[in-house]
C-alpha cells in the first residue's frame, strides 16, 4: 500500500512512500476496529437505483477536469465501513450528506449539514445515518439522530473556515464499525501528502460511496486545498491521509467546499476544499466525545 494512498484501483505501480511524518496529534479511543484495508473496486458510471429528492444543503463541489471518482463497492469492509450516508431533514425539505465516525457514539460531518439557514431552513429536524451503505444495501443498522452541534462561528457567520458539526447517536454504532483518528499536522508535513476523500455524492443518488484522491494544493491556517474530485453530498466527508504504509486512516479535515467555495487569493481557485483539522478542532473534537461517552 501507497504510504499517500487507500489503494491504486488502476493496478498500476504505487508511488514513492514518503516518510512518515512527525508531530502527529491524535484523538485515540482504545477498541476501534482496525483490519487491513481493502483496495477498492472500479465500477463502471451508470444511473443510480436510489434518485434522491434534492441535492441537499450544499455548497458547490467540483469535478476538477476528469471525473477519477471510484466508486466503493466492499462497504463493510473498514475504513468505508466508519463513513455514513445522512439522509437530513429540515424545515424546507429533505437533503443529502456524509459523516464520518471519530468515536463509538460521536459522527462529525460539515455544519451546513446540521444548520443551513439559506437552503435548509435553519437546523435539521433529523438525520438518519447509515454507515457503509451501498445503493439499497446497509450492511450496518441505519440510526436516526436528534441531536446536533456546530460551532459559534458556524452559527453566527456561516464563517467557512468552521463549517463543522457533531451528530451524538444514542447506540455505540462506532463500536461495531470503527472510527477514524485526527490529526493536526504542519504545512511543511502535511503538504508532502495526497489526501483522501471518500462520501456520498447526490449525482450518484446519495447512496453509494464514492472515493477519489490527489495532491494538495494549498493550506491556510484553517483550511486545507486540494485536487481531489466531488460533487455535492459529500460536504462532511473525511478528508484522510495515510501516513505509512499499514497504518490507520487520520483525517486531517472536514470536506465543505469545492471551485468557487471561499478559496482565498493566494490559493489556486480550480480546487475543493475542508476546514482544517488543527489543534483546538482536535480539543472540540474530544468535546463532543466525551458528552457521548462509550457506553452500548
Amino acid at each position: 500500500m501507497d504510504s499517500n494512498d487507500v489503494a491504486n484501483p488502476d493496478g498500476g505501480p504505487a508511488e514513492p512512500p514518503i516518510a512518515s511524518p512527525t508531530e502527529v496529534i491524535t484523538v485515540e479511543v482504545p477498541g476501534a476496529p482496525q483490519p487491513d484495508m481493502p483496495a477498492p473496486k472500479r465500477l463502471r458510471i451508470g444511473p443510480s437505483d436510489q434518485p434522491i429528492t434534492g441535492d441537499g444543503p450544499v455548497k458547490l463541489e467540483s469535478i476538477i477536469g476528469l471525473d477519477e471518482r471510484t466508486q466503493i463497492l466492499d462497504t463493510q469492509n473498514w475504513p468505508w465501513r466508519m463513513i455514513c450516508a445522512l439522509a437530513i431533514e429540515g424545515p424546507w425539505g429533505n437533503f443529502v450528506g456524509t459523516g464520518w465516525f471519530v468515536g463509538p457514539k460521536t459522527v462529525i460531518t460539515a455544519g451546513h449539514c446540521v444548520y443551513e439557514p439559506n437552503a435548509m431552513g435553519g437546523w435539521a429536524t433529523k438525520i438518519t445515518l447509515t454507515p457503509g451503505a451501498s445503493g439499497s444495501q446497509e450492511p450496518f443498522q441505519s440510526v436516526v439522530a436528534t441531536r446536533f452541534e456546530t460551532t459559534d462561528q458556524w452559527l453566527n457567520a456561516q464563517d467557512p473556515d468552521f463549517d463543522m458539526a457533531v451528530i451524538h447517536l444514542d447506540v455505540a454504532l462506532g463500536s461495531q464499525v470503527g472510527w477514524f483518528g485526527v490529526a493536526s499536522l504542519p504545512d511543511a508535513t502535511l503538504q508532502n501528502f495526497q489526501v483522501n476523500v471518500s462520501g456520498y455524492p447526490v449525482d450518484k443518488g446519495g447512496r453509494q460511496q464514492w472515493w477519489a484522491r490527489n495532491r494538495i494544493r494549498g493550506l491556510t491556517p484553517r483550511r486545507v486545498f486540494y485536487d481531489v474530485d466531488t460533487m455535492g453530498g459529500q460536504s462532511g466527508a473525511p478528508v484522510f491521509i495515510i501516513q505509512s504504509e499499514g497504518a490507520a486512516p487520520q483525517v486531517v479535515g472536514i470536506h465543505a467546499y469545492g471551485v468557487g467555495g471561499a478559496v482565498p487569493a493566494s490559493v489556486p481557485q480550480d480546487v475543493n476544499s475542508a476546514p482544517r483539522i488543527i489543534p483546538e478542532v482536535i480539543t472540540l473534537i474530544k468535546q463532543w466525545v466525551a458528552k457521548d461517552g462509550s457506553g452500548s
